[in-house]
């Protein structure tokens, strides 16, 4: 019997190579694995553990070559004569107890350019999603996903996952030096394939690290990420860009999908397919223009409620798939709906397979916590002045306008971005490069996104939740603004809801509440927002802050969302506020939609129905919405009655057509309340929030009111009026009546 034929020896080079790639530090694989160019034609290298023979196959599966143990570790290689380096070859590899043919991934090329390196380091790659992550591709006419990652400090990056075992070792990935991005190609691999990151990082410690780029990601408390691909591209609509103008009427329902409504049977989730079919109708039978979803990106913490995400592109699967979260948006717009995503790109969570300390060192985060944490959320702070964080955040806009359709972004806790010292003592923060407390980066960042979206897209709107004075937050960034199209007003909730849970009694010696948010009014393109902040945390229920009885707690909050209605600004409510849910909200549980039947007495359904006609009259009044950010249109009519507590302002469109609001927040009937209008007119009352079927007490002006040549407080003419308890009232003028038919002149013989 022979001997069996001796091992070849590795050289002094390739021992070197294989001790690195055995030991997971190897930084260069594609220098010795796959397919190389030698004297007499090509040597192939594999490592391949635990296999016991390799042979080198063509696309046919004819066998082109054994290749040899050079190592007992898994090393093989195999020399072929005559080849160039384009050779087409699979390894055919026979484990114990099975047999694969597998494609080679170091014959690959890399699908990074010198140019996507480029814009990548220099942060000004417009899509960088289009590049990282996980994309299903085909190279070679071999299916299977690119895989790349910015890690520029660590030694070595494998991708592990479901088809490797989850073992570094064996797909440790090609480094880029000019941008510190490290990619891959795994033929075969397919959509749905679990991955992950293998860092060995600069501290030589082993992190396994989920996808900043991941447009997918397994449910809590899994956390691989899910290659699915990259979304197809949304067209854009013009009649959905312009709904989101200034001139346009705005009504938002903000919405948390988790608690909207729930399966009755197990008080589980619905998917988004589900809540398509029963949010999209709910929300154009109650007249709302636009629905804004809490945050959707992945997130691990449900009592965060999104709003700390490890991952930003990928939708959240508590409800389903990306696609099906398409499906939901797609569905609103059939519908006429707009839809604004909370968009979280402040700060993140500390998880350990999130970003933090990503390759060892602070790469998407300050290294010092008096930058780089915030004490109030246990959250990390993005450093808005690298290159590539700048290009990972304002990408993710992009991504979420043009794959998914999203119409606008409302960017959360906008004050905590462009200050330093939010939330923080003095010596708990570090001031900007000129002495100040102002976040320069920050500030940069939210004005290239702007710049950005403006260029790239011809739509995607922009909401700043920003809780302080800083100037210019909705101005042009040419202004030096920081260009947004709306602002939260956040001052005139605060205002008003401080009046409106004063007894009627003490509400005189606070009138102020009421009128202040005139001063600033133009200042800033505003949004009166009544957002999930004020139903949280102990803060109650809408209704609970109301004072009084059952009675004048409904009729309260009546009064109160009729004056933000006439009040200039667009207007965004929180789910349940509509229908005046009595407890606070409960992000583990439905709504509270049984109050809506026939066993509580009908105050939440005359509640329901006052939001639905005030969202109906709004949409179909262009004196509402038409000049909101302009003086023209708005004209306090009454301003000084606070021993009444009334309100009284005109409200006027572009065509000169105007509307009257009333509002009286007193339980007493005021009857002959005289009131100066600008000229003789007769008005009719169009909705009455002391209406019978608001469960009101029905009190009111019925029929036509006619204007008197009476002079009262400086106008020539005036109306006298029923101001109900605790109501707000809308006046139009009546127009002259239009013939049904068109006079048809003779024509001459």
């Amino acid at each position: 019997m022979k001997n069996p034929a001796p091992k070849p020896l590795a050289t002094e080079q390739e021992r070197a190579f294989i001790d690195q790639l055995a030991q997971g530090t190897c930084r260069d694989p594609f220098a010795y694995l796959g397919i190389h160019q030698c004297p007499d034609g090509v040597i192939i290298r594999a490592y391949l553990p635990e296999a016991l023979q390799v042979t080198v196959i063509d696309p046919l599966a004819h066998p082109l070559a054994a290749m040899q143990l050079i190592d007992d570790r898994g090393f093989f290689c195999a020399e072929l004569s005559g080849k160039k380096t384009d050779l087409s070859y699979r390894l055919l590899v026979r484990y114990a107890h099975t047999e694969i043919d597998i494609e080679d991934p170091y014959r690959f090329q890399s699908a990074i350019t010198e140019l996507d390196n480029w814009l990548l380091a220099e942060g000004t790659h417009i899509r960088p999603y289009e590049k990282l992550g996980a994309h299903l591709v085909t190279q070679n006419e071999v299916g299977g996903i690119h895989f790349s990652l910015w890690a520029p400090n660590a030694q070595r990056v494998s991708i592990v996952g479901d088809f490797n075992f989850w073992d570094g070792r064996r797909h440790p990935m090609r480094f880029h030096h000019s941008s510190g991005i490290w990619d891959i190609f795994m033929p075969n691999a397919k959509a749905g394939t679990l991955y992950k990151f293998e860092i060995l990082d600069k501290n030589g410690q082993i992190r396994l690290k989920s996808d900043p780029y991941a447009f997918a990601a397994q449910f809590r408390p899994d956390t691989a990420s899910v290659a699915s691909g990259l979304p197809a591209i949304v067209e854009v609509d013009e009649q959905r860009r312009r709904a989101n103008d200034p001139d346009q009427p705005i009504s938002i329902y903000e919405v948390h999908l988790g608690s909207w409504r729930r399966n009755l049977e197990n008080n589980y989730w619905l998917s988004y397919e589900e809540i398509a079919d029963e949010l999209i109708p709910y929300v154009k039978e109650m007249g709302f223009t636009h629905i804004e979803l809490l945050p959707i990106s992945e997130f691990p913490f449900d009592g965060s409620w999104g709003y700390q995400p490890t991952g930003i592109y990928a939708p959240t699967s508590r409800f389903g798939s990306p696609e099906g979260l398409r499906t939901l948006i797609r569905k609103a717009h059939e519908a006429g709906i707009n839809v604004i995503l909370d968009w979280v790109v402040g700060h993140f969570p500390t998880d350990e397979h999130g970003l933090g300390k990503f390759d060892g060192t602070h790469l998407y985060e300050h290294e010092d916590p008096k930058e780089g944490y915030h004490q109030d959320w246990n959250t990390l702070i993005y450093n808005y002045g690298r290159n590539e964080v700048r290009n990972y955040l304002t990408g993710n806009a992009l991504y979420w306008v043009e794959r998914f359709g999203i119409d606008a972004l409302r960017v959360d806790a906008v004050a905590s971005m462009i200050y330093r010292d939010y939330s923080r003592k003095d010596g708990e923060w570090i001031p900007n490069c000129y002495g100040g407390r102002e976040n320069l980066e920050a500030i940069a960042f939210l004005r290239a996104t702007h710049d950005m979206l403006a260029k790239e897209s011809r739509n995607g709107a922009t909401i700043a939740e920003e809780s302080t004075s800083f100037a210019g937050v909705t101005h042009s960034t040419e202004q030096n603004g920081l260009g947004f199209d709306y602002k939260w007003n956040m001052g005139w909730m605060n205002d008003t809801l401080r009046y409106m849970q004063k007894d009627p009694a003490h509400r005189k010696y606070h009138h102020d509440l009421m009128t202040f948010g005139m001063m600033y009014q133009y200042s800033e393109k505003f949004m009166l927002p009544l957002s999930h902040d004020e139903v949280v945390h102990g803060k109650g229920s809408m209704l609970g802050k109301m004072p009084g009885d059952c009675w004048q707690q409904f009729a309260n909050l009546r009064a109160y969302y009729g004056y933000m209605w006439g009040y200039p600004g667009k207007k965004l409510l929180f789910m349940g506020n509509e229908f005046a849910q009595g407890r606070e909200w409960n992000f583990q549980e439905s709504l509270d939609w049984f109050l809506l039947d026939d066993y509580h007495g009908g105050w939440h359904k005359g509640m329901l129905n006052w939001v639905r006609d005030l969202n109906r009259l709004y949409t179909q009044t262009e004196a509402l919405y038409q000049l909101d950010y302009d003086p023209q249109g708005f004209e306090w009519l009454v301003v000084d009655d606070a021993d009444h507590s009334v309100f009284v302002f005109e409200r006027r469109a572009k065509d000169g057509s105007s509307l009257i609001v009333v509002s009286n927040f007193t339980p007493i009937v005021r009857e002959n309340y005289r009131i100066g209008v600008n000229q003789a007119a007769t008005y009719r009352e169009v909705l009455n929030s002391d209406a019978n079927q608001y469960m009101g007490s029905n009190v009111g002006n019925f029929g036509l009111i006619k204007s008197e040549a009476v002079e009262h407080k400086s106008k020539p003419y005036s109306i006298s009026l029923t101001l109900p308890p605790l109501s707000t009232l809308f006046l139009v003028k009546e127009k002259a009546a239009k013939p049904l038919h068109k006079k048809v002149k003779k024509k001459k013989r």
